[in-house]
């Protein structure tokens, strides 16, 4: 796993990766990695061709084994499509597809998303005990993976946003400055005059500063330099 994330550049990448040596190394014919965004399921990564099609049937009914893997928390084992009464139309639509058997694990809620690790197979009871164990670890693999991603996207994120209240911050500075200057008054006066002005404009206070400053100025006011890392 350590290797698969030094060497990836994405977080679908490395999924596609983890699914690709799961089925290399199992009995099964395809595999997917469901994820829910927004309350909806969404295959992320899959491989062989029939196992996006098997998540989708599900996300349609919304009802299966990979649904009722992701909202239980639970693994869901189904060694025979052709016994198995559950999930309406779905295990019919299974075997149809040449599938008989299917694994499901749950992906650790590491973090805010939840997940499922599906495994589909043409033979009948293809996975054994110790199969299940060994994909089991996989999924955990999968939760670690999604977690690091998850925790870089939310540091950009967090940049982002800091970025802009600081860019916010010093157009309003510009613009106090220049009030003070003009009405000779001081900071805290000049700034209620801005707010007023915003409210009665039904402007954002940014965008009454930026207006302010780039009409006296007669251009925009200058950005502030980006924030950068210590080297």
């Amino acid at each position: 796993m350590i290797d698969w994330l030094l060497e990836t550049t994405s977080l679908r990448e490395f999924l596609q990766h983890l699914v690709d040596d799961a089925v290399s190394a199992s009995a099964a014919d395809g595999c997917g990695v469901t994820v829910q965004r927004r309350h909806r399921p969404l295959t992320v990564v899959s491989t062989g061709g029939v196992a996006e099609k098997l998540d989708e049937k599900q996300y349609g009914l919304d009802d299966g084994p990979c649904l009722h893997c992701l909202r239980s928390g639970g693994s869901v084992y189904v060694p025979d499509m052709l016994g198995e009464a559950r999930w309406e139309s779905f295990p019919g639509f299974a075997a149809d597809m040449g599938i008989r058997s299917s694994l499901s694990l749950p992906i650790p809620a590491r973090t805010h998303t939840a997940g499922a690790l599906n495994f589909y197979a043409a033979g009948q009871d293809a996975f054994t005990e110790d199969d299940r164990c060994r994909l089991a670890l996989l999924a955990a693999q999968a939760g670690g993976g999604i977690a690091l991603a998850q925790r870089l996207a939310d540091a950009e994120d967090f940049s982002r946003d800091l970025q802009t209240a600081l860019a916010s911050r010093s157009v309003i500075d510009q613009a106090i400055g220049s009030v003070m200057q003009r009405r000779h008054c001081t900071a805290e006066e000049a700034f209620d005059l801005l707010r007023r002005l915003s409210q009665e404009t039904n402007l954002k206070l940014r965008d009454v500063c930026t207006r302010l400053v780039t009409g006296l100025a007669g251009r925009p006011p200058a950005p502030r330099p980006p924030l950068r890392p210590r080297p």
